[in-house]
Parts: C-alpha cells; structure tokens; sequence
C-alpha cells in the first residue's frame, strides 16, 4: 500500500485500520473526478471505501446518498449554496457532505434533526482549498465525534455494538421512539435499523433546525 500522509495517519491512529473494505470502481472515479475533491479521490484509491472502528464511521459511495442528500437539503438555504454529496456516515446517521464548490464543510446530523455548518466556510474555494478541507475532516477526526451519549453523559457506540451486534454496511443505529418525537437517547432505546430507510423516516417527521438563518449563495 502507498504511505499514507500524515492526516490519515492521524485518522488510523484515532480510528484504526479499516475493519472492511471496497475496493472503489473505475466508474467512480470517472463519475466524481472534478467533483470532489482530488484529495478524497486519493484516498479512495489507496484505502476503498471502509468501516473504521467496528462500523462507527464509514467512507461510503455518494451515488447510494444522493436521494437522502435531496429529501434533507430540500427547502434549506443549502440547497442554493453549493451541489453537496455524502462522502462519509456514522454509525448513528451522521452524513458528512462536501459541496462541489465549498469542499468538505457541513454535516446531517439526522438523528437529532439539525444540519451544521459555519456559514463562511461555504464559500467557494479553489481546489487546494477544498482539497485542505478533506485532509482536515480525517486529521481532526476523533472517535467521540462521532458516537452518541445517553442522558447520563456516557457514549452509547461500545454498548451498542455489545448489545445489538456490529452493523452491515446498510445499518444504523437508530433511537425508537425518535429523539425528535421525545424520545430519550437511551441504550434501550437503540435498535439496529436499515440506514436509508430509517433516515427517509426521520426526515419525514420534521423538517432540519439550521444553526443559520440566511446565506449568501
């Protein structure tokens, strides 16, 4: 394997080596060259797409997010921003996008309903900036970034993964009742769900809260 460089180096350091992978096809690559980032393109070709951490965070396929990405941007200020696309996923339904104009910026976070971003970064960028983006997604990635903490303050992923298995690449740890609807983040209240259609649901049940009112496109 090619040396990594020293961001995803500080992303296996934190995560671990991938515990699966897929090898990314030569269509892919046809399909997103010029579209995202040349960085990200890099790592495909050198890592796949993968499940780091017993499935806590995945590099995924964005042509399998392209209908969620729409059904959540709908009526929102990004949809007018930039062409966003999901590059990774967490085990709780974080989808981390990256626009085609702004790089990797702004994150899905579905289970609780909301989508974060800082409005200036949104701007566009040129390419060495939005290739800086990526290297900066994986090198300040930590693992706590991406699990979630019940009522207690006590990270939910390990006992999770203890109690409901380790999820397939189409799973998710999903909360029932949704948080939305009331429901507590509790590890009771976790249940192993089918990814896609489980965030189809969230969506339906209430529109995303944005930490900003207006943009500039």
């Amino acid at each position: 394997m090619e040396m990594r460089d020293e961001d995803f180096s500080l992303f296996i350091e934190e995560l671990g080596e991938p515990d699966r992978s897929e090898p990314v096809p030569d269509t892919a690559f046809v399909r997103w060259t010029g579209k995202l980032p040349d960085q990200l393109m890099a790592y495909w070709r050198q890592e796949g797409w993968c499940s780091y951490g017993q499935g806590l965070l995945w590099t995924v396929n964005p042509d399998d997010y392209e209908y969620l990405v729409d059904e959540w941007l709908a009526d929102t200020p990004l949809k007018q921003v930039d062409d966003f696309h999901v590059f990774a996923r967490s085990a709780f339904g974080d989808l981390y996008l990256c626009g085609e104009k702004s790089g990797s910026n702004a994150t899905v976070c579905c289970s609780i309903n909301a989508i974060t971003a800082v409005p200036k970064e949104l701007k566009p960028k040129d390419p060495e900036r939005r290739d800086s983006s990526i290297r900066a997604f994986f090198a300040a990635s930590f693992s706590a970034d991406y699990d979630r903490s019940d009522v207690s303050k006590k990270p939910l992923f390990k006992r999770a993964c203890a109690k409901l298995g380790v999820l397939a690449a189409d799973e998710m740890y999903g909360f029932e009742p949704a948080l939305v609807l009331g429901g507590k983040p509790a590890l009771e209240n976790l249940r192993r769900v089918r990814l896609h259609q489980h965030l189809t649901m969230l969506r339906q049940l209430g529109a995303p809260k944005l930490p900003f009112t207006k943009l500039e496109p």
